[in-house]
């Protein structure tokens, strides 16, 4: 049995074959992404320092101008690492992809930084729906019974469409989305209506974390910025806490 955390709740006692189903992939995935990472351009010592996880908007400011350099000889090489690098961390359950959605916007433009964002979300978050199908519908039940009664609750009002439902869970912040996600095959939630739910659920809060990496991107080239992309990065993000503001209303309204 071992003990693990997950999204701040404990786990509990997870049994040793459930996280080796969960160990295997990972390693697997680790692997693919470091082979990945080797086959970036050489660069010189003093830029490698900012080629790493980015934890703040400083590394991330660093990390995405030094990959802007590299952008016209490997582009779709670094399109592809960051790719699969946001659906590890979406599969896995790992924070930080609101620091990679910002770096898309930073490096590529709104419409395909937003697409990639979307598919990205979708593919991960479904790897992580199967991967919870495949450790077992059983446990993951046994683990989260409290999270589970409610989120069965909420689908409910849906009656036969779940996948309305999961769109509308990715626009509120009514249940966490590795929740849902965990969720969702215990609920018998179809796999295609998961995956379509999340990938136009995303799409309104991820285009004001798309924006921000835009106007990022504008004060790294030039210092300064407009002040229509200061009213227009305001405006998304009064528009995306909107449902956080609401969340009481709308979990009433659903009971």
């Amino acid at each position: 049995m071992i003990e693990t955390v997950l999204g701040g709740y404990s786990l509990g006692n997870l049994p040793t074959k459930s996280f080796l189903k969960l160990a295997a992939p990972f390693c697997v995935a680790l692997i693919i992404l470091g082979c990945l990472l080797l086959r970036l351009p050489s660069m010189p010592e003093d830029q490698k320092q900012f080629i790493k996880f980015p934890k703040t908007l400083a590394d991330l400011k660093a990390l995405g101008s030094t990959l802007s350099m590299y952008k016209g000889i490997c582009y779709w090489r670094i399109l592809l690492t960051i790719t699969l690098i946001y659906i590890f961390l979406q599969s896995f359950m790992i924070p930080g992809s609101v620091l990679f959605s910002i770096l898309l916007g930073f490096l590529f433009p709104t419409p395909l930084a937003l697409f990639v964002i979307a598919f990205c979300s979708a593919v991960g978050a479904s790897c992580c729906y199967i991967l919870a199908d495949f450790v077992g519908t059983q446990t993951v039940a046994k683990l989260f019974p409290e999270q589970i009664v409610t989120c069965r609750k909420l689908t409910s009002r849906f009656q036969s469409m779940s996948g309305l439902a999961i769109f509308f869970f990715r626009l509120s912040p009514i249940i966490p989305n590795w929740l849902v996600n965990i969720c969702s095959p215990v609920l018998g939630v179809p796999l295609s209506g998961f995956f379509w739910g999340t990938f136009f659920g995303v799409v309104p809060l991820s285009l004001f974390f798309v924006k921000a990496g835009t106007i990022l991107q504008e004060l790294t080239d030039i210092g300064v910025t407009s002040i229509a992309s200061v009213y227009t990065l305001a405006l998304f993000a009064v528009i995306s806490f909107l449902p956080f503001a609401f969340t009481k209303q709308i979990r009433d309204k659903l009971k």
